[in-house]
């Protein structure tokens, strides 16, 4: 199995040794932040964030490495959020496409960032808890080794991508995202219909982790990113859960019964061998995101449902 340095790396503000500085909550400044990806679902609600607090953001694509990276130019920060979608049947051509958009379309990219005059000063990517492959019984936080399957060979190679901004002199953060919850697009946007007609249930098993993340909690871990921390996140609650206990949430949440069930060779026929991440999962513990100073604002699945007012 391969290894990788998973130390953690301590607390160093928005800035590197071109003489950015850390934004305080004082500061009546503006931070230019460059989203990659930003039109998504979670490119729109880390947008929205950055704005409250009084950052600028811009918005590029990475259909074109070279026009992303100038954008990029001038740019206190950039988040590389951009990815083709997993959630699909695993041909492979769509294997080549979630790979490609991830590890050689980012190489592309930083490339592109290294002949800029000004580049930013902090590099934060997306990742995907998929690092460490599927377990029904392991658990898994940011020290943990990556797995052995499709996705986790994904994951550890569009990290040490995302590494190579750290040669240009960038702080480098990546994110490893758990299931989203949110009602305007992932996992649950697909699902609500469902549940609300009552066609809901449990899948496969039901005993397969679901570690997720309120849509909040992700952007929030995202600007903690920016501002405070080098190195890996997880970016999922404090509180996996089984999947017939995330059914049953779901369910109550929109007062239907959740009583039917899902087989898992069905799933296998819709998705082929990317069904596996969803009837094997993982249970993942952001023990760094914690350990760096992150408050999660919905801990509990419960919570974060009831937040979303479904």
């Amino acid at each position: 199995m391969r290894e990788r340095d998973n130390r953690e790396t301590a607390q160093v503000p928005f800035a590197n040794q071109r003489g950015c500085h850390r934004r305080s909550r004082n500061a009546h400044r503006t931070i230019l932040v460059t989203l990659i990806g930003g039109s998504g679902f979670i490119g729109r609600r880390l947008s929205s964030a950055l704005q409250a607090r009084g950052d600028k953001v811009t918005i590029a694509s990475l259909r074109d490495p070279t026009a992303a990276a100038r954008a990029c130019d001038g740019a206190d920060g950039v988040v590389n959020l951009a990815g083709e979608p997993v959630a699909q049947r695993w041909t492979p051509a769509a294997k080549a496409a979630i790979r490609a958009s991830r590890v050689e379309s980012g190489a592309a990219l930083i490339e592109v960032l290294g002949t800029l005059r000004h580049p930013p000063a902090v590099y934060v990517s997306a990742s995907a808890i998929g690092y460490y492959g599927t377990s029904r019984e392991a658990t898994f936080d940011e020290a943990s080794p990556a797995g052995s399957d499709f996705l986790a060979n994904v994951c550890f190679d569009w990290e040490a991508t995302a590494d190579r901004a750290a040669a240009l002199g960038m702080r480098v953060a990546k994110v490893r995202t758990g299931l989203v919850l949110g009602k305007e697009g992932g996992a649950l946007a697909k699902l609500l219909p469902i549940f609300k007609l009552g066609a809901g249930g449990i899948v496969a098993s039901g005993r397969q982790w679901y570690s997720w993340i309120a849509i909040d909690d992700l952007a929030g871990v995202y600007l903690h990113a920016l501002d405070n921390t080098a190195g890996v996140l997880n970016g999922c609650a404090p509180n996996p859960v089984r999947n017939a206990e995330f059914t049953r949430a779901l369910g109550a949440a929109v007062h239907r019964p959740a009583i039917v069930p899902v087989p898992a060779f069905a799933l296998r026929l819709i998705l082929g061998d990317g069904a596996t991440v969803v009837t094997e999962g993982q249970r993942v513990l952001p023990t760094r995101t914690l350990a760096t100073g992150y408050r999660f604002r919905f801990e509990t699945l419960d919570d974060a449902l009831a937040g979303l007012a479904l």
